[in-house]
């Protein structure tokens, strides 16, 4: 090796050094498998213990002022509301028939949440624990996102391939938009003028204008040796800064990294198997990508665009939030 490469690698090597000495906290880490959350430190990056939960633990979020998370359980049809100090239960909120992912008001008081089953929305109120209204949608409905104001929530449909545009006040649905095949998952540009739409069976990401919900570009992804089909894209987050964005490919053991501004691909990093959703650290030096079939979590240098390690988190992991 030249000795201008040697030192490319050893400053290489020298970054991931500082970034995973710089990492604090812990990341819990939903299994659906084990009922349970694994807890991993941010540190030392090794799983310290499990937090038992409702049946078939999926999505999770922070709620209030952060200091408590909800982990909604698909097959309990609630959500165990989790003190992040304490680690231990303290409530439990209805969440309607087959619950799969949700969004709070800006205000914390309202849970949004899609209900498989039966195409629906559901308003849930949180200080009395009930449902106050339900929206009929299309079939599976599964991603959820509130608008930044409070005033707009969107949810998709798997089957009828739409994103459903819900008036928070009315619960009326204002607009349904086309987008691609089985849309799962959303990012919102920090602007709010862009909202971005993760389609799993069409391998691209549809970018709408929140203005009149056109569509401003269709991102299509593309994996070396990967048949389009076996690019499922699901999961996807967003810098704080609008300008990066990382999409998990699912069956293409990949993810990737995108410039929001110009809409490409800028690196794709091999992870675990079926790579499902990815949640970044405060510094954002950290990208953390839950693998649903290989029963892991990739850690990931973001500056690097390189793994740095997989950890076993339990049966069937679905997805991370990151409390420091």
């Amino acid at each position: 090796m030249t000795a201008p490469l040697l030192r490319r690698a050893a400053l290489a090597a020298a970054l991931s050094t500082a970034v995973l000495a710089q990492a604090q906290g812990v990341a819990y880490v939903s299994s659906e498998k084990d009922d349970a959350l694994a807890i991993v430190d941010l540190k030392t990056l090794s799983v310290t213990g499990t937090l038992p939960s409702c049946k078939r633990p999926r999505h999770l979020q922070r709620i209030g002022d952060g200091s408590r998370m909800l982990v909604a359980c698909t097959d309990s049809n609630r959500a165990d509301i989790i003190d992040l100090a304490t680690r231990k239960v303290v409530g439990q909120l209805p969440l309607g028939d087959e619950p799969e992912a949700f969004d709070v008001s800006p205000d914390g008081k309202t849970v949004y949440v899609s209900n498989e089953d039966a195409g629906a929305l559901s308003f849930v109120d949180v200080a009395s624990g009930k449902v106050t209204r339900t929206v009929e949608v299309g079939k599976e409905p599964e991603g959820v996102k509130v608008a930044a104001d409070g005033k707009t929530v969107w949810v998709t449909s798997e089957v009828a391939n739409l994103v459903h545009v819900v008036d928070t006040a009315s619960g009326k649905v204002l607009k349904n938009v086309k987008v691609g095949k089985r849309p799962r998952r959303f990012a919102l540009t920090p602007d709010g003028s862009q909202l971005w739409v993760t389609n799993e069976l069409a391998a691209s990401v549809t970018v709408l204008s929140t203005k009149d919900y056109s569509t401003v570009a269709t991102l299509d992804f593309e994996v070396k040796g990967a048949r389009k089909a076996d690019i499922t894209p699901v999961g996807i987050t967003m810098t704080r800064d609008g300008k990066r964005a990382f999409v998990a490919l699912g069956k293409a053991n990949h993810v990737a990294f995108v410039d929001v501004a110009s809409r490409k691909v800028t690196d794709l990093v091999l992870v675990g198997k079926r790579p499902w959703n990815v949640a970044l650290d405060k510094a954002e030096q950290r990208l953390y990508v839950v693998n649903g079939l290989s029963d892991d979590m990739t850690v990931v240098d973001v500056a690097g665009a390189k793994a740095l390690k997989s950890i076993p988190v339990g049966r069937v992991p679905y997805m991370a939030l990151i409390a420091e």
